[in-house]
């Protein structure tokens, strides 16, 4: 489970380290990748613009993706992930503080495979991403043949 990386794709610093801090007191300790907006996303996954070295192959176990993001938002980062054969069965979580009913149905039309909303309280944030972890992470069977999985 160690080896499988997260792709943690949020602008708000203090979300990043809540996010972090709720993976190490979950005893998660996969390698996190953050991306502070949509295109840096993209560019990580598509091993394009800073991350142009990286190997494209090695993609995230899960990315966990919020949608109010600066440059690209999240709905078009999720857009073109689904867009691309080498990232449209990469499994992506929205999560999110947005309670917006048109964000929830947008982001499955797109191909989201969950909507998480962000609770308020610490120890029940810390519960969701406990158990996000335990799902994508060790339970979930990836596809055959998406890059970088098993």
């Amino acid at each position: 489970m160690k080896d499988k990386i997260i792709l943690l794709v949020e602008d708000n610093p203090d979300d990043v380290k809540l996010t972090l801090r709720a993976l190490k007191k979950s005893n998660i300790a996969n390698a996190v990748v953050t991306a502070g907006d949509g295109a840096e996303a993209l560019d990580y996954l598509f091993a394009t613009g800073i991350h142009a070295g990286r190997d494209p192959r090695a993609q995230p176990a899960v990315v966990l993706l919020d949608l109010k993001l600066p440059k690209i938002d999240g709905l078009e980062v999720l857009r073109r992930l689904r867009a691309d054969p080498r990232t449209r069965r990469l499994p992506v979580v929205v999560l999110t503080s947005s309670r917006e009913e048109q964000d929830v149905v947008a982001s499955y039309d797109l191909g989201a495979n969950s909507y998480i909303r962000k609770p308020v309280d610490f120890d029940q944030f810390i519960e969701a991403v406990r158990q996000l972890g335990l799902y994508w992470l060790l339970l979930n069977e990836p596809p055959p043949g998406v890059p970088g999985m098993p």
